[in-house]
């Protein structure tokens, strides 16, 4: 009769032995267990909470050409959703991966003990699966990574949607709208779809890697017992551990595919990591506590896209506390000079100075600190009036922010507000009129006190009766500031010290409105023309 060892050595130790290695592996999977409900999730969450707060840390510190090139939904899908996807692999895939590696070790040591030359001709089959699971995971992570781009698509098409629900229903195009989401949901569909068959193949690889190693088992563990190098009980053992073997190979199968989906959302998130602001700052930069105001633009060109000259050689000096007014037509570069002086870009040629400093040897913080920016479409937070106007300092009292909107001729219309200056305003500040949030705007800057104010088209698109209280609150508004005024009303800048006319990025005229007038130029077209088209 077969004896269960061989070697002279008693039976029932070698039956501990294998009994000791069991009730060791269920101890090990038991306290592997308690470690994951425990810490896993914890764990997860941290490094979530880390990665999400990271990278909305460095996209805030990137330049304005990283925004305009990419839209709002697809910024937002690598924040929310790809940093979900990790979500699940940092919290069951990681301890899972090193529960079945440690369970993986244990069997193939028993296996091991138990058989050597058995154990080594059932792993002929690992080779093949390893071969074939890594050429699918080329495919599977090709798939994953357009599952990401469809949804990024879905995502930004939807905050377009939303943001322009007024447009789409003014041309009833509600229709169309919805045909070309459903179209991109389908693409979207058939996306996830195909990644997830691709998905679906390794766990029909590992039951046949399996299936392969349990005939292999049959047929050469056979052989061994009819040699006599192989016990019917260690034959038994060797059945139960090959079985219990290709478990965790399964499992890790399951996370395998979530590895996958979780490295194309990881190199969509680092990415965005690997950015660097254009506008970045030296080592060393100059600290500038203090600003008088004083600008100017030596021979500067620019150009957004590499491509086409936004700005040509543009020379211009505006000393502190002058008033300059910059017109033109659409396309002449007005906006690119005030995007130059906040330094949202660097000029791609020559330099812009403040207070005789080349602004790329400054500290960014502070030149940004002393300059206030009102656009012409005012972005309002939702919030209440109060931390709106707060925005522009935060550490401004109640009595401040009400002074301020009272400099304005904002404080009429938020007093008739239901909660005053409590009052909740909705996203972007819809609820408001144009003229009412930029009235918020000019408290908001006011509140900022800054050395330099650039009114970016401020006025153009408010009604009379607000500009007219602007106009008001102008004089106080600019007293002791450097400003810049660019705007398409040309009435609004007749009182500037001096205004530049720019055509297709070039200075053509510059001087007061008095001796603008007098040369009867480009700006004397401009002002007669526009008196014209008001009737």
């Amino acid at each position: 009769p077969f004896s269960l060892c061989r070697d002279g050595r008693s039976p029932f130790r070698a039956m501990a032995r294998i009994a000791g290695g069991m009730a060791f592996l269920y101890l090990l999977s038991w306290l592997s267990s308690l470690l994951k409900i425990r810490w896993t999730n914890l764990l997860g969450q941290s490094i979530i909470f880390d990665l999400r707060s990271h990278l909305f840390r460095h996209i805030q510190r990137l330049s304005h050409r990283f925004f305009e090139e990419r839209s709002a939904g697809s910024i937002l899908v690598r924040i929310m959703n790809d940093v979900n996807a990790l979500q699940d692999l940092f919290t069951n895939g990681v301890i899972n991966v090193l529960m079945d590696f440690v369970f993986l070790i244990g069997i193939t040591e028993m296996l091991l003990v138990l058989s050597p030359k058995l154990t080594l001709a059932v792993m002929l089959v690992l080779p093949l699966m390893f071969f074939i699971s890594t050429k699918l995971r080329q495919m599977i992570r090709r798939s994953w990574q357009t599952v990401r781009l469809r949804q990024s698509m879905i995502n930004s098409h939807l905050n377009e949607s939303i943001q322009g629900i007024r447009v789409t229903q003014s041309f009833v195009q509600e229709q169309e709208n919805m045909n070309f989401f459903q179209r991109m949901n389908r693409r979207n569909f058939e996306a996830w779809k195909k990644a997830t068959k691709r998905s679906a193949l390794f766990s029909p690889l590992v039951e046949f890697s399996g299936a392969i190693g349990t005939v292999t088992l049959i047929g050469y563990g056979s052989t061994l017992l009819m040699n006599h190098e192989l016990t019917i009980g260690a034959f038994v053992a060797f059945s139960y551990y090959l079985g219990s073997f290709w478990e965790p190979i399964s499992r890790l199968g399951q996370v395998y595919n979530q590895l996958l989906m979780g490295m194309a959302s990881s190199e969509r998130i680092f990415e965005f990591l690997d950015q660097k602001p254009n506008v970045p700052e030296q080592e060393n930069p100059i600290p500038l506590p203090e600003v008088e105001g004083d600008i100017r633009f030596e021979e500067v060109y620019f150009s957004y896209d590499g491509k086409r000259s936004a700005l040509n050689g543009i020379t211009l000096h505006v000393r502190p506390g002058e008033t300059v007014a910059l017109v033109g037509h659409t396309g002449s570069g007005k906006t690119s000079i005030a995007n130059l002086i906040c330094r949202f870009y660097d000029p791609t040629g020559g330099r812009v100075l403040l207070d005789g400093h080349d602004l790329r040897t400054l500290r960014l913080e502070d030149v940004r600190s002393k300059i206030s920016i009102v656009l012409q479409e005012t972005f309002i937070f939702s919030g209440t009036i109060m931390e709106n106007i707060r925005f522009g300092r935060p550490d401004a009292s109640d009595e401040e922010v009400m002074e301020a909107a009272r400099v304005v001729g904002a404080d009429e219309f938020i007093e008739r507000l239901p909660n005053g200056y409590g009052t909740e305003v909705e996203e972007r500040g819809n609820a408001l009129s144009v003229g009412q949030r930029q009235l918020l705007s000019f408290a908001r800057a006011l509140l900022a006190d800054p050395s330099i104010l650039i009114l970016d088209e401020a006025t153009a698109s408010i009604d009379t009766e607000s500009e007219i209280k602007i106009q008001k609150a102008m004089k106080e508004l600019l007293a002791g500031r450097t400003a810049v005024i660019i705007a398409h009303r040309l009435s609004t800048i007749r009182e500037a010290d001096k205004i530049f006319v720019l055509d297709h990025g070039r200075i053509i005229e510059e001087g007061n409105h008095q001796e603008l007038m007098a040369r009867r130029g480009a700006y004397y077209d401009l002002v007669v023309s526009q008196f014209k088209s008001l009737g």
